[in-house]
């Protein structure tokens, strides 16, 4: 095998997304060859090199694995959380593939969110050029005005950039309204940003929808993998070459 970035051999053996695993690199939790790697740019070949992340050997997964959680409130999206909140891979004790969030949601969210192990996907879904769209649910503390809720889909400036287009329906009218936002970039915090930016908290959010795929009837903290139609569907969308057998 050619050797590779750090990063993407990481992303690959699920062990995170390539972003994350520049972070893993940087705080200096992997090493190649028993050597401590810091520097980005690093490369190595998993079938001839010994890379360890925070001591475990690194092996490329066996198969692929991708998989939908209807993930709780008050939990979070990451594989580790160094202030000990529980993380969403407490709903994968008993996984022995290692899987990993692809993008996140934020602690006070639920709703549908992606694991898998598959570095190429991840990295693509994740990507803004792709324009896989996410779709939530959003209980308002208050109600749009006409005007707000043009400018919503047209973009405000969120810490000095106009967020895309987005699309917003008023679905279930009251002091406190139910809307459904759909969203084609996936910045943090986005929708609580655009809010609050109109005067009103989110008292609930949960995502329902990623491109195609509906989080439907899974229960709060159950999960299922995806079928190999939905895979296939969602490399479709994406624009990439189906795996070789």
């Amino acid at each position: 095998m050619p050797e590779e970035r750090l990063q993407k051999i990481l992303a690959h053996a699920g062990v995170a997304s390539r972003r994350k695993a520049e972070q893993l690199i940087v705080e200096g939790r992997v090493s190649v060859n028993g050597v401590t790697v810091t520097e980005l740019g690093s490369k190595a070949d998993l079938s001839v090199d010994k890379v360890k992340v925070d001591g475990q050997v690194l092996s490329a997964p066996k198969h692929h694995l991708y998989v939908a959680l209807n993930k709780p409130k008050n939990c979070v999206t990451t594989v580790h959380d160094p202030e000990g909140r529980e993380t969403v891979m407490s709903f994968f004790k008993g996984m022995r593939e290692r899987i990993y969030p692809v993008g996140r949601l934020d602690y006070a969210s639920e709703g549908l969110l992606l694991l898998t192990n598959d570095g190429d996907f991840a990295n693509k879904l994740m990507a803004p050029a792709s324009h896989i769209s996410k779709t939530y649910l959003v209980k308002s503390k208050g109600t749009l005005t006409a005007e707000q809720e043009e400018e919503f889909r047209t973009g405000i400036s969120m810490y000095g950039k106009r967020t895309a287009p987005a699309g917003l329906k008023l679905i279930k009218k009251g002091d406190n309204p139910w809307y459904e936002v759909r969203l084609v970039e996936g910045r943090q915090n986005q929708i609580r940003i655009m809010f609050k930016h109109f005067g009103h908290l989110v008292e609930k959010l949960k995502r329902v929808k990623i491109g195609f795929l509906e989080l439907g009837a899974l229960k709060s903290g159950a999960y299922r993998t995806l079928t190999n139609t939905e895979v296939a569907r969602f490399r479709k969308l994406m624009n990439m070459e189906e795996p070789e057998k």
